[in-house]
């Protein structure tokens, strides 16, 4: 049994928590980046990304340190956020399901490496990222936050119909990527002798 995450496991998942950041403060960085006043945020893209390069455990694990870094304080959730307070966002459902989003694209991936299933698991990542989030947003606004004037649960899935194309889009995007990845560079790696051996 592992005891323990190497330091190559523990660079790439450093790597990683940074990109999420990166991902969630992108039009801070590059403002072209919104499209009719939508941000066009990366965090799903990366959460999908590190779940199928890092695998279901590491992948897991690497967003459940960007959540915990971020509810420590650090401002690593979007618009330069962090703290506890974050965990009564209508939003914070999102960041929970990175963790699910990673762990599922991962664990499908590990059952068979064909261009094929990181597309689908990349798609079903997304999936449960909008599932997971959604929800929770939904429940939070009608439990603990101030919902909107006529706040329902279909007008909750509305709002995301906005960002729906670009996330299905970058989801195959990362599918593509990893796929590539893993057949040119991954498999021969150091990374994966490691895993194997695990």
């Amino acid at each position: 049994m592992k005891k323990g995450l190497k330091t190559i496991e523990l660079t790439l998942a450093g790597m990683f928590v940074a990109m999420m950041c990166i991902g969630a403060n992108i039009t801070s960085i590059v403002p072209f980046m919104v499209v009719g006043g939508v941000p066009i945020t990366l965090q799903t893209f990366f959460a999908i990304l590190s779940g199928a390069i890092l695998g279901s455990r590491l992948g897991a694990i690497t967003m459940a340190v960007y959540a915990f870094v971020g509810l420590a304080g650090a401002p690593v959730f979007a618009k330069f956020g962090g703290g506890l307070s974050h965990i009564l966002s209508p939003t914070f459902g999102f960041i929970i399901s990175y963790i699910f989003t990673a762990y599922v694209t991962g664990k499908l991936i590990e059952m068979k490496k064909s261009l094929p299933v990181y597309i689908t698991a990349a798609l079903i990542g997304m999936i449960i990222n909008y599932g997971f989030g959604t929800n929770w947003m939904y429940f939070a606004y009608k439990l603990w936050a101030s919902a909107p004037d006529g706040f329902t649960y279909k007008l909750a899935w509305t709002w995301m119909i906005v960002p729906l194309p670009k996330d299905i889009i970058l989801a195959v995007f990362a599918g593509l990527m990893a796929n590539r990845l893993e057949h040119k560079v991954l498999a021969r790696s150091q990374f994966r002798k490691i895993q194997r051996t695990a």
